[in-house]
């Protein structure tokens, strides 16, 4: 089966999405204010994704706090393992690499875990940024700090903060 892609506006600038037939297989924030760019290979198919947009348009509206999509991320069985815990940590809340690592049955394992959370290839669905630092700090994100605390303040975690870059209006 062929890959396809689009591009969608979105508060935190513009992300490329990728699936595999119905399945959503990732999400690319844009770097350096460029748009991501799709693999060679990969097929433009801006119809396959109306569900996702409209669940992302929902999240980002404060409308949604749970996505239900059909996912296919691509990782090694302990990637896929701290995803699928990820995908635990309800809207609203966070948690912190230690008890990321205490959830999957690793407790020594904290920085195996984050480096399985900053791969993954479905940030927001896939909630990595509601992992901080054990101290309360906010710690790498692939979209970057300034999208990581948005999307923190947007579910109620954090005040707004003046100093940093409020949502983009697509």
């Amino acid at each position: 089966m062929s890959i396809v892609y689009t591009h969608v506006a979105s508060p935190v600038g513009p992300l490329l999405l990728a699936a595999e037939g119905e399945r959503l297989l990732a999400i690319h924030f844009a770097r350096h204010g460029q748009p991501a760019s799709p693999d060679a290979g990969w097929r433009e198919d801006r119809g396959r994704f109306d569900e996702v947009a409209r669940q992302l348009e929902l999240y980002f509206a404060g409308r949604l706090r749970e996505f239900a999509l059909e996912l296919a991320p691509r990782g090694t069985p302990f990637q896929l393992e701290v995803w699928e815990s990820l995908r635990r940590i309800p809207y609203g809340r966070t948690i912190s690499y230690g008890e990321l690592a205490r959830r999957v049955g690793r407790p020594a394992a904290s920085r195996a875990v984050g480096a399985a959370n900053g791969r993954n290839p479905l940030p927001i669905v896939v909630p990595c940024h509601r992992v901080i630092g054990a101290s309360g700090d906010l710690t790498g994100f692939g979209g970057g700090l300034e999208v990581k605390r948005a999307l923190l303040e947007l579910e109620g975690v954090l005040a707004p903060d003046a100093r940093a870059l409020p949502f983009q209006t697509a």
